[in-house]
Protein backbone atom coordinates (compact mmCIF):
# COMPACT_ATOMS: atom_id res chain seq x y z
CA UNK A 1 0.00 0.00 0.00
CA UNK A 2 1.27 3.43 -0.89
CA UNK A 3 2.38 5.43 2.16
CA UNK A 4 0.20 8.43 3.00
CA UNK A 5 1.69 11.83 2.26
CA UNK A 6 2.16 14.00 5.32
CA UNK A 7 -0.72 16.46 5.74
CA UNK A 8 -0.97 19.49 7.99
CA UNK A 9 -4.34 19.78 9.73
CA UNK A 10 -5.17 23.18 11.19
CA UNK A 11 -7.80 22.84 13.92
CA UNK A 12 -10.07 25.72 14.90
CA UNK A 13 -11.91 25.14 18.20
CA UNK A 14 -15.48 25.89 19.11
CA UNK A 15 -16.81 28.53 21.47
CA UNK A 16 -14.30 27.63 24.19
CA UNK A 17 -11.42 28.66 21.92
CA UNK A 18 -8.91 26.24 23.47
CA UNK A 19 -7.09 23.05 22.59
CA UNK A 20 -8.69 21.15 25.47
CA UNK A 21 -11.50 19.33 23.66
CA UNK A 22 -9.17 18.36 20.81
CA UNK A 23 -6.98 16.35 23.19
CA UNK A 24 -8.37 12.83 22.59
CA UNK A 25 -8.59 13.40 18.83
CA UNK A 26 -4.95 14.47 18.63
CA UNK A 27 -3.84 11.26 20.30
CA UNK A 28 -5.73 9.15 17.73
CA UNK A 29 -4.71 10.92 14.51
CA UNK A 30 -2.27 8.89 12.39
CA UNK A 31 1.36 9.94 12.41
CA UNK A 32 1.20 11.30 8.84
CA UNK A 33 -1.21 14.04 9.97
CA UNK A 34 0.54 17.02 11.51
CA UNK A 35 -1.97 18.88 13.72
CA UNK A 36 -1.79 22.62 14.39
CA UNK A 37 -4.31 23.85 16.96
CA UNK A 38 -5.16 27.55 16.90
CA UNK A 39 -6.23 29.07 20.24
CA UNK A 40 -8.43 32.14 20.40
CA UNK A 41 -7.51 35.13 22.62
CA UNK A 42 -8.51 34.76 26.27
CA UNK A 43 -9.43 38.44 26.43
CA UNK A 44 -10.27 41.38 24.21
CA UNK A 45 -12.25 41.37 20.92
CA UNK A 46 -13.34 37.91 19.79
CA UNK A 47 -15.62 38.48 16.80
CA UNK A 48 -14.89 36.62 13.58
CA UNK A 49 -13.20 39.68 12.04
CA UNK A 50 -10.88 39.75 15.04
CA UNK A 51 -10.02 36.06 14.81
CA UNK A 52 -9.30 35.83 11.07
CA UNK A 53 -5.98 37.72 11.37
CA UNK A 54 -5.01 35.46 14.27
CA UNK A 55 -5.56 32.33 12.18
CA UNK A 56 -3.84 33.89 9.18
CA UNK A 57 -0.79 34.54 11.32
CA UNK A 58 -0.77 30.93 12.51
CA UNK A 59 -0.87 29.51 8.97
CA UNK A 60 1.20 32.13 7.20
CA UNK A 61 4.30 29.94 6.84
CA UNK A 62 2.47 26.73 5.98
CA UNK A 63 2.85 25.66 2.37
CA UNK A 64 -0.52 23.90 2.30
CA UNK A 65 -2.95 22.61 4.87
CA UNK A 66 -6.40 21.22 5.58
CA UNK A 67 -8.49 23.41 7.86
CA UNK A 68 -11.06 22.05 10.31
CA UNK A 69 -13.59 24.29 12.02
CA UNK A 70 -15.52 22.85 14.94
CA UNK A 71 -18.91 24.43 15.70
CA UNK A 72 -18.15 28.18 16.16
CA UNK A 73 -14.92 27.58 14.21
CA UNK A 74 -16.69 26.48 11.01
CA UNK A 75 -17.43 29.94 9.58
CA UNK A 76 -13.92 30.99 10.57
CA UNK A 77 -12.48 28.09 8.57
CA UNK A 78 -14.44 29.19 5.50
CA UNK A 79 -13.25 32.78 5.91
CA UNK A 80 -9.62 31.71 6.04
CA UNK A 81 -10.05 29.31 3.11
CA UNK A 82 -11.49 32.15 1.02
CA UNK A 83 -8.48 34.35 1.77
CA UNK A 84 -5.87 31.62 1.19
CA UNK A 85 -7.11 29.54 -1.76
CA UNK A 86 -3.62 28.49 -2.83
CA UNK A 87 -2.70 27.17 0.62
CA UNK A 88 -5.90 25.44 1.71
CA UNK A 89 -6.20 21.90 0.37
CA UNK A 90 -9.65 21.07 1.77
CA UNK A 91 -12.10 22.09 4.50
CA UNK A 92 -13.70 20.09 7.30
CA UNK A 93 -16.77 21.48 9.08
CA UNK A 94 -17.59 19.63 12.27
CA UNK A 95 -20.99 20.08 13.96
CA UNK A 96 -20.99 23.57 12.52
CA UNK A 97 -23.10 26.12 10.66
CA UNK A 98 -22.99 28.89 8.06
CA UNK A 99 -25.79 30.99 9.56
CA UNK A 100 -26.84 31.18 13.23
CA UNK A 101 -27.87 27.68 14.33
CA UNK A 102 -30.72 29.04 16.44
CA UNK A 103 -32.44 31.68 14.26
CA UNK A 104 -34.98 32.46 16.96
CA UNK A 105 -32.21 33.92 19.10
CA UNK A 106 -30.96 36.37 16.46
CA UNK A 107 -33.22 39.24 17.65
CA UNK A 108 -31.72 38.74 21.12
CA UNK A 109 -28.12 38.72 19.93
CA UNK A 110 -27.09 41.65 22.09
CA UNK A 111 -28.68 40.02 25.12
CA UNK A 112 -25.74 37.60 25.07
CA UNK A 113 -23.98 39.54 27.79
CA UNK A 114 -21.51 38.52 30.46
CA UNK A 115 -24.12 38.04 33.24
CA UNK A 116 -26.35 35.92 30.97
CA UNK A 117 -23.48 33.68 29.89
CA UNK A 118 -22.27 33.42 33.49
CA UNK A 119 -25.71 32.19 34.54
CA UNK A 120 -25.78 29.59 31.75
CA UNK A 121 -22.35 28.36 32.78
CA UNK A 122 -23.47 28.03 36.40
CA UNK A 123 -26.40 25.87 35.32
CA UNK A 124 -24.09 23.67 33.25
CA UNK A 125 -21.79 23.23 36.23
CA UNK A 126 -24.76 21.97 38.22
CA UNK A 127 -25.47 19.36 35.53
CA UNK A 128 -21.97 17.96 35.97
CA UNK A 129 -22.90 17.00 39.52
CA UNK A 130 -25.59 14.61 38.29
CA UNK A 131 -24.28 11.02 38.53
CA UNK A 132 -23.77 9.48 35.10
CA UNK A 133 -24.34 12.74 33.20
CA UNK A 134 -20.68 13.09 32.15
CA UNK A 135 -17.52 11.02 32.22
CA UNK A 136 -14.64 12.00 34.52
CA UNK A 137 -12.70 13.10 31.43
CA UNK A 138 -15.54 15.40 30.37
CA UNK A 139 -15.85 16.86 33.87
CA UNK A 140 -12.13 17.58 33.94
CA UNK A 141 -12.15 19.16 30.48
CA UNK A 142 -15.17 21.32 31.27
CA UNK A 143 -13.66 22.47 34.56
CA UNK A 144 -10.42 23.43 32.82
CA UNK A 145 -12.20 25.50 30.17
CA UNK A 146 -14.29 27.27 32.81
CA UNK A 147 -11.10 28.29 34.60
CA UNK A 148 -9.39 29.51 31.44
CA UNK A 149 -12.23 31.15 29.48
CA UNK A 150 -14.24 34.02 30.95
CA UNK A 151 -17.96 34.59 30.51
CA UNK A 152 -17.14 37.94 28.89
CA UNK A 153 -15.16 36.27 26.11
CA UNK A 154 -17.79 33.58 25.59
CA UNK A 155 -20.46 36.29 25.32
CA UNK A 156 -18.46 38.05 22.60
CA UNK A 157 -18.14 34.83 20.61
CA UNK A 158 -21.82 33.98 21.10
CA UNK A 159 -22.80 37.38 19.67
CA UNK A 160 -20.49 36.75 16.70
CA UNK A 161 -22.10 33.36 16.05
CA UNK A 162 -25.57 34.93 16.15
CA UNK A 163 -24.57 37.46 13.49
CA UNK A 164 -22.58 35.32 11.06
CA UNK A 165 -23.49 34.54 7.45
CA UNK A 166 -20.97 32.36 5.62
CA UNK A 167 -23.33 31.02 2.96
CA UNK A 168 -21.65 32.86 0.09
CA UNK A 169 -18.21 31.73 1.25
CA UNK A 170 -19.38 28.13 1.26
CA UNK A 171 -21.13 28.38 -2.11
CA UNK A 172 -18.01 29.89 -3.69
CA UNK A 173 -15.57 27.54 -1.94
CA UNK A 174 -13.52 25.68 -4.56
CA UNK A 175 -12.02 23.26 -2.05
CA UNK A 176 -13.32 19.82 -1.17
CA UNK A 177 -15.53 20.03 1.89
CA UNK A 178 -16.53 17.42 4.43
CA UNK A 179 -19.16 17.88 7.13
CA UNK A 180 -18.87 15.77 10.28
CA UNK A 181 -22.28 15.48 11.91
CA UNK A 182 -22.77 14.26 15.48
CA UNK A 183 -25.60 11.73 15.67
CA UNK A 184 -26.95 13.07 18.97
CA UNK A 185 -26.03 16.73 18.70
CA UNK A 186 -27.92 18.68 21.35
CA UNK A 187 -26.53 22.05 20.20
CA UNK A 188 -26.51 22.10 16.38
CA UNK A 189 -29.55 20.63 14.64
CA UNK A 190 -29.64 18.84 11.29
CA UNK A 191 -31.05 22.04 9.81
CA UNK A 192 -27.50 23.44 9.81
CA UNK A 193 -26.28 20.45 7.80
CA UNK A 194 -29.21 20.82 5.40
CA UNK A 195 -28.24 24.45 4.85
CA UNK A 196 -24.64 23.47 4.13
CA UNK A 197 -25.82 20.92 1.55
CA UNK A 198 -28.16 23.48 0.00
CA UNK A 199 -25.25 25.81 -0.75
CA UNK A 200 -22.59 23.15 -1.35
CA UNK A 201 -24.32 19.93 -2.46
CA UNK A 202 -20.96 18.32 -3.25
CA UNK A 203 -20.09 18.31 0.47
CA UNK A 204 -19.14 14.87 1.80
CA UNK A 205 -21.03 13.93 4.97
CA UNK A 206 -19.82 11.55 7.66
CA UNK A 207 -21.49 10.70 10.97
CA UNK A 208 -19.80 10.50 14.35
CA UNK A 209 -21.71 8.62 17.02
CA UNK A 210 -22.16 10.94 19.95
CA UNK A 211 -23.16 14.41 21.21
CA UNK A 212 -22.07 17.86 20.05
CA UNK A 213 -18.62 17.20 21.52
CA UNK A 214 -18.27 13.91 19.65
CA UNK A 215 -14.73 14.78 18.53
CA UNK A 216 -13.91 14.54 22.24
CA UNK A 217 -16.15 11.64 23.25
CA UNK A 218 -15.58 9.51 20.14
CA UNK A 219 -12.05 10.33 18.95
CA UNK A 220 -11.43 6.97 17.26
CA UNK A 221 -14.30 7.30 14.79
CA UNK A 222 -13.60 11.02 14.36
CA UNK A 223 -9.95 10.43 13.52
CA UNK A 224 -10.88 7.65 11.08
CA UNK A 225 -13.28 9.91 9.17
CA UNK A 226 -10.78 12.77 9.03
CA UNK A 227 -7.91 10.54 7.90
CA UNK A 228 -10.10 8.95 5.24
CA UNK A 229 -11.08 12.36 3.87
CA UNK A 230 -7.47 13.53 3.79
CA UNK A 231 -6.35 10.35 2.02
CA UNK A 232 -8.88 10.54 -0.79
CA UNK A 233 -7.62 11.98 -4.10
Amino acid sequence: MKAATTKTLVLLPGLDGTEIFFGPLLSHLPSWINPVVVRYPASGPNAYDDLVPLVNQAVDRLKDFVILGWSFGGPLALMVAAQRPSQVDRVVLCASFVTPPHPGLIPFRFAATTPVIATVRALRRMRLLIPGWASPEMRKAKATTWRRVTARVLAARARAALGVDARRLLAECEHRVMYLVSTHDEVISRASLDEVLEHAPQTEVAEIEGPHLALFTNPVQSAAHIAGFLRRD
